[in-house]
């Protein structure tokens, strides 16, 4: 591995508790952590795969890392991931990959939560947990995780996460469950702007802005500031067109007042049309960028990121929830580690492959795992 790559790597691991007794443990933690990345990134999904790769390639680990009591088990393995906090060994991970970040100032950060189906056992009565992430949607960079035991948590989930971000200059992305007060409040105080989904779980706002956006309609928007942006293509056997229209919310609306510096209503349009069939859909979202319509349009389209390239990525790619293990730690941990590498997978574009089949040439040989990390810019 690049020396240079293998220090940020301890120094950035180095950071984390080590909850095990002192002088009482056989492995480093750093050779734990870093032979498990190496292997998720060489196709390894559970613990017994890193186990099963750190002994196939000991001699090739043993250049890199201490080894003292030799290849840990994969009981060890998953005991010592499932020991350590989450919240601050996902900050240890996105503090090694800062350096990946570019600017972020003028893009989107969709923040997004999933499910880790495979840490749920309805017969022990353990919930699935429900894994928060943020994906910097241009870099294609995981830029961290919380995990909470419920998808109604997400709610508090959300500014915990804020709090480790550097999102100047960003475009927040997130779904309607993310149109809560603190929510907004956190992303301005991070001086990033919001572009939020708008349902009924809020539900006076989002009747005044239909009648916002209904008596526009009648007036032909006279006395608004208003802007529209139209696209289509031909998707999926069809053709669809987005008309996205965008609204100023009126200065004296009481919703100003009440929503940190909101100030502009996106309405998206979707008309879709296959076979003859034509099928429509009307979506609501607040922002408090201005009343640009192909900014707007930009950032909602850009939030499908999350689920399109993550979140795909960990079913297929992982088969994230095909992997039983019910330790709440180790789940999350494993789940970031996964991230991680996603990210430094989307960093190589020399291969013109998806990532399962990256991930299989470098089980196949280690040369092309030092071949990515060298590309890493830390």
């Amino acid at each position: 591995m690049d020396g240079s790559v293998l220090k940020s790597l301890c120094e950035s691991l180095g950071q984390i508790s080590d909850p095990r007794v002192h002088g009482r443990s056989d492995h480093l933690l750093v050779d734990v952590v870093g032979i498990t990345i190496l292997a998720v990134l060489s196709g390894a999904d559970d613990f017994v795969a890193v186990a099963t790769f750190a002994k196939f390639r000991r001699e090739w680990l043993e250049q890199f890392f201490e080894l003292p009591a030799g290849i840990p088990s994969h009981d060890t393995l998953a005991r010592v991931l499932g020991l350590l906090d989450p919240k601050e060994f996902s900050a240890s991970l996105v503090n090694w990959t800062a350096a990946l970040q570019t600017a972020l100032a003028g893009r989107t950060v969709a923040i997004d939560g999933k499910t880790a189906r495979g840490s749920a056992s309805p017969t022990k009565g353990v919930r699935a947990l429900h894994l928060v992430s943020a994906w910097a949607t241009e870099a294609g960079l995981s830029l961290g995780q919380v995990a909470v035991e419920e998808k109604s948590n997400e709610i508090t989930a959300i500014p915990e996460l804020l709090d480790v971000l550097s999102i100047k200059g960003a475009i927040v992305t997130l779904d309607a469950m993310g149109m809560q007060k603190a929510i907004v409040e956190k992303i301005r105080e991070k001086k990033a702007d919001f572009v939020i989904g708008l349902k009924d779980n809020q539900r006076t706002l989002a009747a005044d802005m239909t009648t916002l956006l209904n008596e526009g309609i009648d007036s032909d928007f006279a006395g608004l500031v208003t802007d529209l942006h139209v696209t289509s293509e031909t998707a999926r056997g069809g053709v669809e067109q987005r008309d996205v229209r965008v609204i100023e919310i009126p200065k004296d609306s009481p919703h100003r007042l009440i929503w940190k510096d909101l100030r502009t209503l996106a309405v998206v349009l979707t008309r879709t049309e296959r076979q003859g069939v034509e099928a429509f859909e009307t979506r609501l979202y607040l922002s408090s960028l201005p009343p640009d319509a192909a900014l707007l349009a930009k950032a909602i389209r850009s939030h499908w990121a999350i689920e399109n390239t993550l979140h795909w990525s960990m079913d297929v790619t992982f088969r994230e929830d095909h992997h039983r293990l019910l330790d709440r730690n180790g789940v999350s941990n494993l789940s970031a580690i996964r991230r991680l590498v996603i990210s430094i997978l989307r960093r190589d574009t020399t291969s013109k492959i998806g990532a399962k089949n990256k991930r299989f040439k470098a089980a196949l040989d280690p040369n092309y795992i030092l071949d990515v990390l060298k590309r890493l810019p830390v």
